[in-house]
């Protein structure tokens, strides 16, 4: 078994549906873009209120992924 390196980065999603939306999409779309994404972590949550209600999620993530044999 050979040792592994990992890369993290921060991303930001967002959605007027939930939390849960927000991480999804977020993950979605880096997925995408870049590869061997292993792991999330959320650190920090924030909304938008317009009227007394919540109008907007908004999350930060940690992702992590594996960088690749040269």
């Amino acid at each position: 078994m050979s040792d592994s390196v990992y890369r993290i980065t921060e991303i930001v999603g967002s959605s007027t549906s939930s939390i849960d939306d927000a991480i999804k999409g977020a993950v979605t779309r880096a997925s995408s873009t870049v590869r061997n994404l292993e792991w999330f972590e959320v650190v920090e949550t924030r909304g938008h209120i317009e009227n007394g209600q919540v109008a907007h999620f908004q999350v930060t993530l940690k992702v992590g992924f594996k960088l690749e044999e040269s």
